[in-house]
């Protein structure tokens, strides 16, 4: 029966994404319900004068608008790339039994992503509307009359006139931003949920969440028309602490792994399986955040590429070694889980401010992320909640952290400052009621989600299915077929 409805609902959105589509893609008459024939009628001779001007602007204009397509989609397939930095670090941090399943998710969630955030969500984060969401752009239908004509972008996508690259050049990007969101819920779900279930939660992830928020702080929203508007360069909330708190929820309502915790408050630990693969990850993900900071300049501009590029790197660096030497301190010895996991909250919380502050700031707010992804690991321990490769800590508690970073170290680049550095108090303020309302929208509507697919589908796997590994039971397939653990047992004398 649950394979049976898992097949009606698949059939059911194949056809309403099929019918809708078809219908954008149906041409409008121009206004005032002329033809398309008397439209181009009426339209040439103001296009035939205009000629002249536009061709002798062209050739400047066109390598501008190329370099800047260029740079967009190189960094673009940077971000794309980090899809598998998330699939190595998630794996190697979990169990051998559980590998095919991880890989899996990590696959099918950018897929997913792809499909509903092309006929949904971009119009929803981007497209005109209101200050809460988009009212048009369904299937990226709309008018994009840039770079051909020299303008900036008009029709139904005017919160994109600030780049001059082509609209299909910015979904791309938008794109692989919204995919990652997504992604950070495997993380904290894993080794113990249905594999459809995150399915379907995937593409909540790009219809009713990651998009709205978006509209807010990037598609003109109301977080970013305040008197203070709330700032994000490139995502520490938008991206980051959206895709923590879903995870969060997810976390809460799926409960711990079997074995993680006893009844008398032990935590019971349950390494990963294969430290060099996490340690690829690590690299891979660090590599694609020098395409997911700097390309969010939308332009080759070369004064803020760099002062990203640099603020970037020093981030996750010193995030690696401040939580080299919290965890010394508070394990004993140095775990290079920690450490992986620091450089990621560093590169996590310099996402948002990045464009606005110093190296020397970027350096504090590594350290404080290096800092608190260790003891936020314990934490979340300590409360029972379980998340097997530490993404709350990693991408919740960093992404805030990161988004009141802005609010304190900004420099005046841009005319940006914060506390720190003479602004007073107003920027910082504006950070915190994003953080905030942003937190709630994504705590509702989340746990409204993840109940209703569990009444449906079922969250978790059965207890069996979860004690041999759901390789097996969901896939069945193992990652490792031909390996064989065996133990050696040393005597004494």
């Amino acid at each position: 029966m649950e394979r049976f409805l898992k097949l009606i609902l698949a059939v059911c959105t194949i056809l309403i994404l099929s019918s809708a589509w078809v219908m954008a893609e149906e041409p409008s008459a121009p206004p005032g319900g002329a033809s398309i024939e008397q439209g181009a009628e009426q339209a040439a001779p103001a296009l035939a004068e205009a000629a002249p001007a536009e061709a002798a602007a062209a050739p400047g204009w066109d390598a501008k608008i190329a370099a800047d397509t260029v740079w967009v989609l190189i960094t673009a397939f940077l971000v794309f790339f980090m899809n598998l930095g998330f699939a190595t670090v998630e794996s190697g941090l979990c169990r051998s039994k559980n590998t095919v399943n991880i890989l899996s998710k990590n696959v099918i969630v950018f897929c997913v992503t792809v499909v509903f955030y092309w006929a949904i969500g971009f119009g929803l984060m981007f497209a005109d509307g209101n200050s809460f969401f988009g009212t048009a752009g369904w299937f990226l239908a709309g008018a994009d009359n840039s770079p051909a004509t020299g303008d900036a972008y008009s029709g139904i996508f005017a919160s994109l006139s600030w780049t001059g690259v082509p609209l299909f050049a910015k979904f791309i990007f938008q794109l692989v931003f919204a995919g990652t969101a997504a992604t950070i819920v495997s993380g904290a779900v894993a080794e113990r949920i249905k594999y459809f279930s995150f399915f379907v939660f995937s593409a909540v992830m790009a219809i009713f969440i990651y998009p709205v928020v978006g509209h807010w702080i990037w598609g003109g929203g109301w977080l970013a028309t305040m008197k203070t508007p709330f700032l994000d360069f490139a995502g520490s909330t938008v991206v980051h602490s959206v895709g923590g708190w879903a995870a969060l929820m997810g976390a809460i309502i799926l409960g711990p792994r079997i074995g993680k915790y006893t009844r008398d408050g032990k935590v019971n630990a349950i390494p990963g399986h294969n430290m060099s693969m996490a340690t690829l990850g690590m690299f891979v993900l660090w590599f694609g955040w020098f395409g997911f900071n700097p390309g969010s300049t939308m332009a080759a501009d070369a004064d803020a590429i760099a002062r990203v590029t640099i603020n970037t790197c020093m981030a996750g660096a010193v995030g690696g070694v401040a939580a080299t030497f919290a965890s010394f301190i508070t394990l004993g010895k140095p775990d290079l889980s920690m450490v992986i996991n620091g450089i990621l909250a560093g590169l996590v919380a310099i996402t948002a401010p990045c464009n606005w502050v110093t190296p020397g700031g970027s350096f504090i707010i590594g350290v404080v992320a290096g800092l608190l992804v260790v003891y936020a690991v314990l934490f979340f321990d300590k409360i029972r909640v379980d998340d097997p490769v530490g993404a709350l800590s990693v991408h919740l508690v960093n992404g805030v952290w990161g988004t009141l970073s802005l609010g304190l170290f900004a420099a005046d680049i841009g005319g940006i400052k914060g506390l720190f550095y003479g602004g007073g108090a107003a920027q910082l303020i504006a950070q915190i009621k994003g953080v905030v309302v942003v937190g709630v929208y994504a705590v509702i509507v989340s746990v409204i989600f993840w109940l209703i697919i569990k009444a449906v589908m079922g969250l978790r796997v059965a207890e069996e299915e979860e004690r041999e590994g759901l390789d097996i039971g969901e896939h069945g397939l193992q990652a490792y077929p031909d390996f064989v653990g065996t133990t050696t047992t040393r005597g004494l004398g």
